[in-house]
């Protein structure tokens, strides 16, 4: 049951139209005090955020806020909300021009590209004419050819009129990455091509600088993902002012956790729900979405509003959660993690990030990397950690470690899907391995069999990995195995943190709670590793030897030993947190070598 559908909280999910949602009555939470802010800190602008993160609709408050065809309606847009009730003396002074690349297609030749882009832009600059026509009294001619030669005559006509142009850019670096992350040799030659010597894009932001020193332009947000193209442009466009990592602006974008338990107040009240479940759906929300942290010192972590808004809504129309908790709009971040994976070391960097107990560290973000770098610098931690970091798959921690460095993580449960997925793709190319893979996960879900698994372990999984990889075996490399194979976001909750109060288990998988009603159990596993040559043993004996005679050997008897002393602890915790409803199976895993596995289950 729910009340009245008059008083349902309107979820502006996929609307990045701020005069739209406001004079709509959709959803908006207020982040116009930053509007002050923004105005203090600089006049021309460049802040990043990952895709979907609401960087669309913080342009489309600056439109509205300073647009001067927009003054009649301040009190309606605005007074309401902070910036209303303390306006800045800039507010509708302004004609505005905005652009958005991710609107230039990407998958042709260079010469297709520049014309998609000349054309976006001349599009923008008709716009700009028609929707200015009554203040500018200097016609603007639009060269169909040359965007360019359009755009400085939308510059002449804005400086011969009683006001100045303020310039927004949204996504200036979308077709740049779209083109690298095809990873095709021909893209790369393109995107070099587009910003090198006199390319369009390079050209364009030439004469962008330009239109600041005096010809029209006097303010200019920027926003996008990675700084790439502007490290790669520097010499054509050196005025962008870098705010994404000021902590004044970690929270531009995004919601905070208060704010996001006050909306779900609301949607409980109309769906009924008991104050049990309220607080229950704020958990899911917080294991699996949590927070991002953007700025070094930020106070404050903020969810993606895409994410949080798919949620909600999906509760708000079912009453239930939404059965995949990944929103597929934001799945394309794969693509990201497949990119990175390619690079030398890449592979092994976004297996350690899944190592909750040692998480990334480096000593600073690169900010200052363009495609060639990409393409030919040395690929260390640093360089891959802060391209993920862009890309919004690793956030930053709270605090630095002992020597003053940064520390990096995945941000949530269901980008960790990503990473996992990244990884069960690399090690079973092959669909038939996939099928067989499902078919003995099945039979653990169902069964709490893990010999089959082990077997599929012993005899495929393992032989997949080439001796690189080998050398670096251990408890991690077995844990990451196991992960890749038994992730299920749909049933499970694959994360320990809070339940463990810190202590990390090796892998935790508790049932959702709208999946209790199935029969699923909790499993608890603990992994152990055990070296050949240390123990002086060798494939051929271990692979010779019997179950019971693997069980009996003397390191894995330690193995087992210490880890039902882990499993023991974890139990009990695990039974505090979440009582009766618990299903809880657990198992103790030895791997001796790459070669066999031995488990119990206690």
């Amino acid at each position: 049951m729910r009340d009245s559908y008059r008083n349902m909280i309107k979820f502006p999910y996929g609307i990045a139209d701020f005069y739209k949602l406001i004079t709509k009555d959709y959803l908006y939470v207020d982040r116009t005090a930053s509007i002050r802010q923004v105005e203090d800190v600089g006049i021309n602008l460049l802040f990043l955020r990952p895709r979907r993160f609401g960087k669309s609709l913080w342009l489309s408050v600056l439109e509205n806020y300073y647009d001067v065809n927009k003054a009649a309606q301040f009190e309606t847009l605005f007074g309401h909300l902070a910036i209303g009730q303390n306006p800045t003396p800039e507010h509708n002074q302004y004609l505005i021009m905005r652009w958005n690349f991710s609107a230039v297609a990407t998958h042709e030749d260079v010469s297709e590209i520049r014309k998609a882009l000349h054309n976006h832009i001349n599009g923008a600059i008709q716009n700009f004419a028609e929707q200015y026509e009554s203040i500018l009294t200097h016609s603007i001619e639009i060269n169909h050819q040359d965007a360019l030669s359009s755009f400085n005559s939308a510059l002449t006509a804005t400086n011969l009129s009683p006001y100045k142009m303020y310039l927004l850019i949204d996504e200036y670096d979308n077709f740049a990455n779209e083109v690298l992350m095809s990873n095709l040799p021909e893209s790369k030659k393109r995107y070099e091509d587009m910003l090198y010597n006199e390319g369009a894009l390079k050209t364009l932001f030439k004469v962008v600088k330009m239109g600041t020193e005096g010809r029209g332009i006097d303010r200019l947000f920027i926003t996008g993902i990675s700084p790439v193209v502007m490290s790669d442009i520097t010499s054509g466009f050196n005025i962008a002012e870098n705010i994404y990592l000021e902590s004044t602006f970690n929270d531009l974008c995004g919601f905070h956790e208060e704010e996001i338990a006050h909306i779900l107040h609301q949607v409980a009240h109309e769906c009924q729900l008991s104050l049990e479940m309220e607080t229950e759906a704020l958990d899911m929300m917080r294991t699996f979405y949590n927070g991002y942290q953007f700025s070094y010192d930020a106070e404050q972590l903020v969810y993606n509003p895409t994410l949080v808004l798919y949620f909600l809504k999906a509760l708000q129309k079912h009453c239930r959660y939404p059965h995949n908790m990944l929103d597929e709009n934001l799945a394309m971040d794969r693509n990201k993690i497949a990119y990175v994976s390619r690079m030398p070391q890449g592979n092994r960097v976004i297996t350690t990030v899944l190592n909750e107990d040692q998480p990334l560290a480096i000593d600073k973000l690169s900010n200052r990397f363009g495609v060639r770098d990409i393409l030919f610098a040395v690929k260390d931690t640093t360089f891959i950690t802060s391209l993920l970091y862009y890309f919004g798959v690793l956030t930053l921690m709270p605090g630095y470690t002992p020597f003053g460095e940064l520390i990096f993580k995945i941000p949530n449960l269901v980008v960790r899907k990503l990473y996992v997925e990244r990884l069960k793709e690399m090690a079973l190319p092959n669909v038939d391995v996939l099928e067989e893979s499902n078919r003995v996960i099945r039979i653990f879900y169902q069964t709490g069999d893990l010999q089959p698994l082990c077997n599929f372990m012993e005899e495929t999984y393992f032989a997949l990995f080439n001796n690189r990889d080998l050398r670096w075996a251990n408890e991690l490399t077995i844990k990451t195995a196991f992960l890749s194979l038994l992730f299920n976001d749909t049933f499970y909750i694959m994360d320990s943190e809070k339940a463990l109060r810190l202590e990390y288990s090796d892998l935790t998988m508790i049932v959702r709670p709208d999946m209790r009603r199935f029969q699923l159990q909790d499993m608890l596993l603990e992994f152990k590793y055990v070296s050949l040559g240390k123990n002086k043993l060798t494939c051929e004996k271990v692979r010779a030897m019997s179950m019971t005679e693997l069980k009996n050997l003397a390191p894995v008897q330690t193995a087992l030993s210490e880890s039902k002393t882990k499993l023991t602890g974890y139990r009990q915790t695990l039974n505090k947190v979440y009582g009766a409803k618990l299903r809880l199976r657990v198992y103790s895993v030895v791997a001796i070598g790459f070669d066999k596995l031995v488990w119990v289950e206690l």
